[in-house]
């Protein structure tokens, strides 16, 4: 039989699979997170008609001759490999919070429940159970925060858990921060106020006072809630020569701040009072920051580019609740594709290196947002006319072979 029926063959099979690649693309050209393929050709062997010869050296007695070329007939083509383009795609803003798209390299981490497997698509769920898991119900993995909001990154990867039904505990008020002008022009005795919401141990809200009262001259005294009067607060007076300027806190002062105050119920406060003038204005005195807060639920969160979800409460706290885990490879083209855009790690990809975003050339995060295919149609259909010419042309082939061996059949007629 002809070599070129062979060829024929094989060159129809190759056309077909990059038809079935091309076919594949374009059917996934709306899948979130779906990277391009490529089919690769290569030739197989080649059938030798004639061995190369060396040329041989002009001596005595015998006539020099030229080297000669080997005679070699190709036996068709295959697939050599299908690589996968990891390049980024275009992103889609959701507005969804439990979608995720990363910008840049890497994969996210899932659990399926017997392997850990990795995705670019961050369409992510909560179950039940709050955690985070993809369509198929793979939790995803990260790390969580502790009680104080501390997140370890160098610890094992865990399932990402949203505490969607947990609460935050309260805090008790134990700082105060109080800012702004004290009228230098104040008689003795005169008094100015500011208010600010406070918390004890179990939560419970409540409103305090802070009453600063003028004692002397540039000495002012503070008394938080009805309780007993603070260190006096003593300003420079007119006419101090620099560095101490006047209308500013005094040296010993600055020195004794923060001063301790406590109120009529007994609750105790540290009170920083860097923040005070004493300036001819009208008062501006305020209480400005205070530490407590009451209890709080989880009503939702935000994502920083380093994936740590930060936990948005109802008593006004944000909170770090957990960090997203970001895998890398050292071969990312050597990764088994499984099915539902996922996934799993060869003995050719390498290790996963799983870490924060935003580290050691892992991409950075995005919430509400979600990475779209980047299938690039007018490729895609160029491809399409490529395969589709090319399995035409090999199919031509088979019929001129075809017609070439009823010629020599013919000769016996």
């Amino acid at each position: 039989m002809l070599r070129s029926i062979f060829s024929g063959i094989t060159g129809l099979r190759a056309h077909q699979q990059m038809m079935d690649v091309t076919g594949n693309n374009i059917a996934n050209v709306n899948t979130t997170g779906y990277k391009t393929q490529n089919a690769v050709f290569q030739s197989v062997m080649a059938q030798t008609m004639k061995a190369p010869g060396a040329p041989i050296a002009e001596g005595a007695g015998t006539n020099s001759q030229g080297g000669v070329n080997g005679v070699q007939i190709g036996l068709g083509v295959n697939l050599g490999a299908v690589t996968t383009n990891f390049g980024q795609g275009s992103a889609q803003m959701t507005g969804v919070a439990t979608d995720f798209m990363i910008d840049g390299e890497g994969f996210f981490v899932a659990d399926s429940g017997t392997e850990r497997l990795f995705t670019r698509a961050g369409a992510f769920t909560t179950d039940a159970n709050g955690s985070l898991v993809t369509p198929d119900g793979y939790v995803v993995q990260g790390w969580m925060a502790d009680e104080q909001g501390d997140i370890d990154i160098n610890a094992v990867v865990e399932d990402i858990v949203l505490p969607v039904s947990s609460y935050l505990p309260p805090v008790q008020s134990t700082t105060l921060t109080v800012d702004g002008n004290l009228p230098a022009g104040a008689a003795v005795n005169d008094t100015v106020t500011g208010s600010i919401t406070v918390y004890n141990d179990l939560g419970t809200a409540r409103t305090v006072t802070a009453t600063m009262t003028k004692t002397a001259a540039n000495t002012w005294t503070i008394n938080i809630g009805g309780g007993a009067s603070a260190t006096n607060i003593v300003f420079n007076a007119a006419g101090v020569a620099a560095p101490l300027a006047a209308g500013e806190l005094t040296a010993a002062t600055l020195a004794a701040s923060p001063i301790a105050a406590t109120d009529a119920t007994g609750q105790a406060f540290t009170i920083d009072i860097t923040g005070l003038t004493q300036y001819a204005s009208p008062s501006s005195f305020a209480v400005t920051e205070q530490n407590g807060s009451g209890v709080g639920t989880l009503t939702t969160f935000t994502t920083t580019n380093d994936g740590r979800l930060i936990g948005v409460y109802s008593n006004g706290v944000k909170q770090p609740i957990a960090q997203l885990a970001v895998a890398v490879f050292n071969n990312s083209n050597a990764l088994e594709s499984i099915g539902d855009t996922m996934y799993r790690d060869s003995v050719n990809s390498g290790v996963p290196l799983i870490g924060a975003a935003t580290f050691d050339g892992r991409g950075s995060l995005r919430g509400g947002s979600l990475e779209m295919s980047n299938v690039d149609l007018a490729s895609e259909f160029t491809n399409l006319i490529m395969a589709q010419r090319g399995f035409a042309a090999n199919s031509r082939t088979l019929t001129a072979s075809d017609e070439m061996l009823q010629e020599l059949m013919n000769i016996k007629r």
